[in-house]
């Protein structure tokens, strides 16, 4: 089923296995993903022909600054002739939801994703919802444009299994993109190839992938290394070190693996790690990259023996 996600990514976003992989693991894992690339590179496409493949219900959500967190999680409408409020569920009710550039909507708004984000569920007037099972976030935004927008705080950044940027294809990649585009969107071809009992059936076979105390410790390392570093102020969390254990369980499943080796790891640790560092202010000031100085920092870790 993994296989037949994949093949279908890669009609629509062409030259970019390695970033598709890290996705399908992101959901393979139950995590949220966030899309962070400049625009026209495919992040809306590629948000949008996963939840098209995945055959499960999908909402988009178009951040802006108007958006109110009614308008995601939903409200209590009044029956004037039976005289009660019943609750109307939001487009957050959906096992595939596309917030399409998140950073747009003001922070109140954003505030209203936390809960669904990490417990699977909203409350709204004092009454808990559970959102339907599988549920995966996938967030889209741009990293250059600054006006009218409003930048994500630490806390949700946290909630995020991993950031991924796509760039620009190749150039042999952009011709084939081209012509694949002459009669339309290639979004159009696709049907589903899974159900949402399909993926929740996967996310339920990672749990069993095997993570030896040795890799466990490997990754704490890394996670306390951030910790560690001079030009880091806030390092990896608790919760970064859970999806990065997680997303590593799902890495070697993909491959066709029962157990989680060091290079699960080390693959996964700019993706799933770097997005969760805040740095000083005189790193902050000097263009410190986050990405760089994750994949750094992964590299001083010495390796499970």
């Amino acid at each position: 089923m993994a296989l037949r996600l994949l093949e279908g990514l890669e009609k629509v976003i062409r030259g970019k296995r390695e970033q598709l992989e890290l996705l399908l693991g992101c959901v393979a894992a139950g995590g949220h993903a966030l899309l962070e690339d400049i625009p026209g590179t495919g992040k809306t496409t590629l948000a949008k022909a996963l939840a098209l493949l995945s055959g499960c219900a999908f909402k988009r959500i178009q951040f802006t600054p108007d958006l109110l967190p009614s308008d995601i999680l939903g409200t209590a409408v009044f029956n004037p002739r039976e005289g009660t409020f019943s609750f109307k569920p939001g487009p957050i009710f959906a096992n595939v939801v596309i917030a399409d550039e998140i950073n747009r909507a003001s922070p109140r708004t954003q505030s209203a994703l936390l809960e669904a984000l990490s417990e699977q569920q909203v409350t709204v007037d004092g009454q808990t919802h559970p959102l339907v099972s599988p549920f995966l976030c996938i967030a889209t935004q741009n990293p250059i444009e600054f006006h009218g927008t409003y930048p994500l705080p630490e806390a949700q950044l946290d909630r995020f299994a991993l950031q991924l940027s796509l760039g620009y294809a190749p150039e042999a990649e952009e011709r084939a993109i081209l012509a694949a585009h002459r009669h339309g969107s290639p979004l159009q071809g696709l049907s589903p190839v899974a159900t949402a009992e399909d993926l929740a059936s996967l996310q339920k076979a990672v749990e069993s992938v095997v993570v030896e105390d040795s890799i466990a410790d490997y990754a704490l390392r890394i996670v306390h290394a951030t910790r560690e570093h001079p030009s880091v102020r806030l390092g990896v969390s608790m919760r970064g070190a859970l999806h990065l254990a997680r997303m590593a369980q799902a890495r070697a499943l993909l491959k066709g693996r029962d157990y989680v080796l060091p290079e699960d790891l080390k693959a996964l640790a700019v993706p799933v790690l770097a997005h969760r560092l805040v740095l000083d202010t005189r790193a902050k000031y000097a263009g410190t990259d986050r990405r760089e100085l994750m994949t750094e920092l992964a590299g001083t870790v010495p390796l499970p023996r």
